[in-house]
């Protein structure tokens, strides 16, 4: 029998906790909530008293795990970042929004570019794919990225959790187009060509010789030796967060305060 792994269990204690969380609401309107597949029917017979604090534990517990496991501390990702990526996935895969959600990608703009700030995680391998480098816009700041727009010609980036569509070949090269699921803060990406591409300027060299990477006009640009292959394994349906501990963003984030 196949070992459960980190990503299931946290979406089945995940949904578990929502049901707790509504369990009287439940019983008064006699209407059944929707759960995922991971979990059991008998979940919503749980006593909510008793199993509230020990399921909050156990959630914590093995996102707290999953992020151990992976060394993401030693490489450098913000375990609030991590948190965030991890609870907001959780409730749009719940949803039923991702095609592959066997992946999730995060950009940590805590971080200045000249660290490597996207994470490719494999969530049933319980294996980061790639970390590497990435470029913010270029009037979202130098070396930090802290300032964001979704607003076109804004030159800035637009924090919060999108999906990765199709491929194409643009102007860039190799291209992958993504939808802005954040109504207001990123849901103009499309309109913005926002985009995951390769350029020549996510490069050490600029760190070395200016102190950080070169800037795009929005997009998350990547290094050119690597963006096909990053592109290739996120694309079609897979989950990505751009984060920053912007209070704006994180007050305003209907996803994140869900």
């Amino acid at each position: 029998m196949q070992k459960p792994t980190f990503k299931r269990i946290y979406l089945s204690l995940t949904t578990i906790l929502i049901l707790i969380l509504h369990f009287p609401l439940l019983s008064a309107n006699h209407k059944p909530a929707p759960i995922t597949k991971a979990v059991s029917a008998n979940a919503a017979f749980i006593n909510a008293d008793i199993e509230h604090t020990t399921t909050n534990n156990n959630l914590v517990s093995s996102v707290d795990a999953l992020y151990d496991s992976m060394d993401l501390d030693l490489m450098g990702l913000s375990k609030t970042a991590f948190d965030y990526a991890i609870k907001g996935f959780s409730y749009l895969e719940h949803a039923g929004k991702f095609a592959n959600d066997n992946i999730i990608s995060i950009v940590d703009f805590s971080l200045p570019s000249s660290k490597k700030r996207l994470f490719v995680i494999d969530l049933d391998q319980v294996k980061v794919l790639f970390n590497t480098y990435v470029a913010h816009g270029s009037k979202s700041g130098a070396a930090m990225a802290t300032e964001f727009s979704n607003i076109p010609e804004s030159n800035k980036s637009s924090l919060g959790f999108y999906e990765t569509l199709q491929t194409y070949s643009g102007g860039h090269g190799y291209s992958l187009k993504l939808q802005g699921l954040e109504r207001g803060i990123n849901d103009n990406a499309n309109s913005r060509a926002i985009v995951i591409h390769p350029a020549a300027y996510v490069d050490e060299a600029l760190i070395r010789s200016q102190g950080y990477i070169g800037r795009s006009w929005g997009c998350p640009a990547l290094p050119e030796k690597l963006s096909k292959p990053i592109i290739n394994t996120i694309k079609g349906g897979t989950c990505l967060f751009l984060y920053s501990p912007d209070k704006n963003y994180l007050n305003k984030s209907k996803i994140i305060n869900a």
